[in-house]
């Protein structure tokens, strides 16, 4: 992976401290939205600094959450009213607009 800057790290938190409660975004809408060229970027992100942001806003494209906070993040999501159905977030309701 590329070299990840703390510019770069900064856009992707504050993109998704941007997210609001009861909507959701994806790994790519926050890669374009902060000018990355990867989804996994983000991810990679994510995983090292986000404890202080609502983590559980960015799940995949496919509208499932993570494989490893699935529980935690559902019942995050489903806490703030994103409607969740068999594991996968309705996309079409809870899609935030990151513009």
């Amino acid at each position: 992976m590329a070299k990840i800057t703390d510019d770069q790290v900064e856009r992707v938190r504050a993109i998704v401290a941007s997210v609001p409660a009861g909507k959701v975004t994806t790994y790519g809408e926050v890669a374009a939205a902060a000018g990355l060229s990867s989804p996994r970027i983000v991810g990679w992100i994510m995983r090292t600094d986000s404890a202080d942001l609502p983590w559980h806003r960015v799940i995949s494209a496919a509208g499932t959450p993570a494989p490893h906070l699935r529980d935690r993040q559902l019942e995050n999501l489903r806490a703030e009213g994103v409607p969740v159905f068999d594991g996968r977030v309705d996309m079409k309701v809870a899609r935030a607009d990151l513009a």
